[in-house]
């Protein structure tokens, strides 16, 4: 079945890469708060998405970031996360840094999860003990940097992070002090897949939603490294927070994570 799966959302974000590669965005809003924006783009590749999904894997309940959970009935716990494009505001701007991501669920265990930067020309997939590869099928492998004082980390920041007191900002700082090195790229998804493909060593996000970090997650996992929540604990794609390591630096990283003052 997870086999099957991974076909599906390869499928999926295939077509959605190929919708957006010449795409350039001519409707650009704002949602709830005025840094998170939505293009025309964002709700045609979604609904490509689930068009496709339908077609290869019939039945199965989709979560997506722009149209929210609809379609299936099937009475199991399989769920698709759905990101048309993450990366929105970079994808809005003409920075190439943006991805599809696609994972699919069993009540809340990540089965497998494809992610494509297609202007970038990579391609990250996963499947629960199947371990993760590029497009070529070579498999991902995440870093060897034993110490954080020595590993390039990558965050990102919440759209509401002028109001909200959960905004990453001690966190960032704290850690520019501490680490060899802190990138802010822009799209989470990316940033994971860059710790499963050896590039960063490490990652820390708060206030995140499942679409953001399921496929993701996954990938990092299945390239041998570690994921779990800020405190250290069992990682959970809706609870809104994560880190994923290598694992060599992960005990660190929470360790430090902890020292953070916030005023």
């Amino acid at each position: 079945m997870t086999h099957d799966l991974l076909a599906a959302a390869r499928a999926a974000v295939r077509a959605a890469s190929s919708l957006l590669q010449t795409a350039r965005p001519e409707e650009i809003r704002s949602k709830d708060n005025p840094r998170d924006l939505v293009t025309e783009w964002d709700l045609r590749s979604e609904e490509l998405i689930r068009t496709v999904l339908e077609e290869h894997a019939p039945g199965i309940p989709v979560l997506g970031e722009e149209a929210g959970q609809g379609g299936g009935q099937q009475a199991s716990g399989l769920r698709w996360l759905v990101d048309p494009i993450d990366g929105t505001v970079n994808f809005a701007h003409g920075l190439p840094i943006w991805c599809v991501s696609i994972a699919v669920e069993d009540r809340g265990t990540l089965l497998a999860g494809v992610v494509g930067a297609p202007l970038l020309g990579w391609w990250f997939e996963a499947s629960r003990g199947g371990g993760a590869h590029d497009s070529a099928g070579l498999p991902l492998r995440v870093s060897t940097t034993p110490r954080i004082d020595r590993a390039l980390l990558t965050t990102g920041f919440p759209y509401d992070l002028a109001t909200t007191p959960v905004n990453n900002f001690a966190e960032w700082a704290h850690m520019q002090r501490v680490a060899g090195a802190c990138r802010r790229l822009g799209s989470a998804a990316l940033d994971l897949c860059c710790v499963a493909r050896g590039w960063f060593d490490g990652y820390w996000e708060l206030s995140l939603k499942a679409w953001d970090v399921g496929a993701g997650a996954l990938i990092v996992q299945e390239a041998g490294g570690t994921v779990t929540d800020t405190r250290g604990g069992a990682f959970d794609p809706h609870a809104g927070e994560v880190v994923a390591t290598n694992g060599a630096i992960h005990d660190q990283l929470i360790a430090e994570l902890a020292r953070v003052e916030h005023t």
